[in-house]
């Protein structure tokens, strides 16, 4: 089941569009900040500066006055390091429609496979209160490698953790790791931590092109009865409280995730992107037509 899984997602195509230039040596499909042989037109410069009399443009040096030659410059397309940074705390172990941690491998899967396809590398790093050593992968652009990571990714059960559990800090950690030139990041998360864990995650993240992906399933409070007795069990602490179920308390219930989701969201948008939300299955095209900045 899980190999099917993992193939099908791998399957699929995520685009991604980045707003800055590659400064990666290897050739891959994005713009680069480096010259080359190839890629895209960048700009005229001086023959004499250029020193590659193979790129003359005639027609631009004609219409120069002073009879400079001008040769032609184009950006080198390179390739990106891409990154999941999953969360593996407690509350990520919910199970309603489906397990949440399954949803964060089929995500993962297709980013993997995609970035594999046009030349990148994917690496993952799942953390709860440490950095998980079995959802520790370095970028790669192995496939062996890809689905074993993916295999251990899925097999994780958050939910039987104990106290390294109870919080997402070593997310923290994990961006101290892969400092240095920037990357594509996924930070993949249901987002239910305290709000000075989710701004030091993003602050640590800061010199990245972070994606925040909030994982949601549709039982966690839109399944909620508007009568009745109902148990809700803290994941991160493993208590449990029981409540009597009424339109006024659900109604709370609904306008405290949205405040959570609103602060979020301006959270997020002072380190770039607004998060993308996904309630349940995976919606590819929402999430592709997000990436390319057709939904905000």
């Amino acid at each position: 089941m899980s190999t099917a899984s993992h193939e099908a997602s791998s399957a699929i195509d995520v685009p991604y569009r980045l707003a800055w230039r590659a400064a990666g040596v290897r050739i891959g499909a994005h713009q680069g900040k480096m010259e080359g042989a190839g890629g895209l037109f960048k700009d005229h410069e001086l023959l004499v500066r250029a020193r590659d009399p193979r790129r003359i443009d005639l027609r631009v040096s004609l219409r120069d006055p002073f009879g400079n030659l001008y040769a032609k410059r184009f950006s080198q397309r390179s390739a990106i390091t891409v990154y999941a940074l999953v969360d593996l705390s407690a509350s990520m172990g919910f199970l309603g429609q489906a397990r949440i941690i399954d949803v964060a491998t089929d995500l993962c899967a297709a980013l993997a496979g995609s970035a594999r396809r046009i030349g990148d590398t994917f690496g993952l790093i799942g953390a709860n209160r440490r950095i998980v050593p079995t959802c520790f992968w370095p970028a790669t652009a192995s496939r062996g490698a890809e689905a074993e990571m993916l295999t251990n990714l899925r097999a994780f059960d958050p939910a039987e953790q104990g106290e390294l559990g109870d919080s997402a800090e070593g997310l923290v950690d994990a961006a101290a790791i892969i400092a240095g030139r920037r990357k594509l990041v996924f930070l993949i998360s249901d987002f239910l931590m305290p709000e000075g864990t989710i701004e030091a995650i993003f602050e640590a993240l800061a010199g990245h092109d972070v994606i925040p992906i909030v994982l949601r399933d549709p039982r966690e409070l839109e399944d909620l009865p508007r009568y009745g007795l109902v148990s809700f069990a803290d994941l991160e602490t493993g208590r449990r409280r029981l409540y009597a179920m009424r339109p006024a308390l659900r109604a709370a219930l609904i306008a405290d995730d949205a405040e959570r989701s609103k602060r979020l969201r301006s959270l997020a948008m002072r380190y770039g992107r607004p998060p993308f939300e996904i309630v349940g299955k995976i919606d590819w095209d929402r999430f592709g037509a997000y990436l390319m900045g057709e939904v905000g």
